[in-house]
């Protein structure tokens, strides 16, 4: 944690996230409990190689390759998946854990405490719930909201003219910021074919040329990969006006308000994202008539990219002014996809939110 003073103790800690829970029962939330050691093969298939950076890894001589919780929400969804009751809402606390390469201040262990409804045949209203009750939970502490929508994003994806194959990678890529944009310069051409790939896909025989191969990836595994970046070299670049609107929507940030009416525009020349605006504004009625000011709630189009890789639709935060140095002190969205996954293709609407009491008993601490 930043230096802002002595950080509270473990057991006020504790304590705060037994509050914390208990407000979560009381809204209609059964208590769960998961297990700290994760199988590692399924949030690799979510994830892929990369939560190696941000997790705990060890190997079980019985069970393989092991983590360390680094969230709650996988393993709750697998829970219900399994149990296959309808709707559900749920409530934990307890430890996550986050390795930290780059900054040796931020926790790699601290507490969690979700609200998770699971179900329901009014996705906007569920929405509206999770985000309100954190929102009240919170608001002696003056924090900022922020919310976003993925499915926006997603939508807009979807909608470009390209091939399945280049919608795929921009969707796989669309919690990569950076990625993103470069595979978006690369497929509308602002950007030239990397000189490694050409000579690659000019080889009369790529891999005869490459000499022996070495690693895990068969000869058949090279050659159809070959083939699947031939075709993109092949296909057609996207549109500079289809870009423009991609960006147009990326670069949406306003008060709600505002961002539904531009958003509105938009869509009448990127008719894809109509859907995941009406859904938007559903939202905005469903939140207004719990109380929350919708008239004053910030929204950015690309909010929630860098940090929530497997939410798919709303998402927010609460974050602190007075001490930007903070994490964030609560975060969530809505996540339907992740329940496909972890469902064997079975599908329910999701939407979940954390809070980290230490941050909380912190804030209240200093208030």
């Amino acid at each position: 944690m930043p230096d802002l003073g002595p950080a509270p103790s473990r057991a006020t800690i504790r304590a705060e996230a037994s509050r914390l829970r208990a407000l979560f029962e009381a809204a209609g939330a059964q208590a769960v409990e998961t297990a700290i050691l994760q199988p590692a093969d399924v949030l690799l298939d979510l994830y892929g190689e990369d939560i190696r950076a941000r997790a705990y890894v060890t190997s079980d001589p019985l069970k393989g390759e092991q983590m360390l919780r680094p969230d709650f929400t996988v393993p709750v969804v697998q829970m219900h998946m399994e149990s296959g009751a309808e709707p559900a809402r749920y409530t934990y606390s307890g430890e996550v854990f986050r390795r930290q390469e780059d900054d040796s201040r931020r926790a790699s262990e601290y507490m969690q405490v979700g609200y998770e409804i699971m179900g329901g045949a009014a996705p906007a209203d569920a929405d509206a719930e999770v985000f309100a009750l954190i929102q009240g939970i919170l608001a002696p502490l003056g924090l900022r909201a922020a919310t976003g929508d993925i499915g926006i994003l997603m939508a807009a994806v979807d909608g470009l003219r390209t091939s399945e194959a280049r919608k795929a990678a921009l969707r796989r890529h669309i919690w990569r910021p950076r990625r993103f944009r470069a595979l978006i310069d690369r497929f509308s051409g602002r950007a030239p074919v990397p000189p490694s790939r050409v000579a690659l896909l000019e080889a009369t025989d790529p891999i005869a040329d490459a000499g022996p191969l070495i690693g895990l990836r068969s000869a058949a595994e090279i050659e159809a990969r070959i083939d699947a970046l031939r075709a993109d070299a092949e296909a057609a670049p996207i549109a500079e006006g289809e870009v423009d609107l991609l960006g147009a929507v990326l670069n949406v940030r306003e008060t709600c308000p505002y961002a539904l009416e531009r958003l509105r525009d938009i869509a009448v020349d990127m008719p894809a994202i109509n859907a995941a605006v009406a859904a938007l504004s559903a939202r905005l009625d469903a939140l207004d008539a719990r109380g929350v000011d919708v008239s004053a709630l910030p929204f950015e189009a690309s909010y929630g990219r860098a940090q929530m890789e497997y939410y798919d639709g709303f998402v927010f935060g609460f974050t602190s002014d007075a001490h930007p140095d903070l994490p964030t002190v609560a975060s969530g969205g809505r996540y339907d996809a992740l329940t496909r996954r972890l469902g064997g293709g079975r599908e329910i609407p999701a939407v979940g939110g954390v809070i980290r009491p230490g941050l909380v008993a912190w804030l209240g601490g200093m208030t």
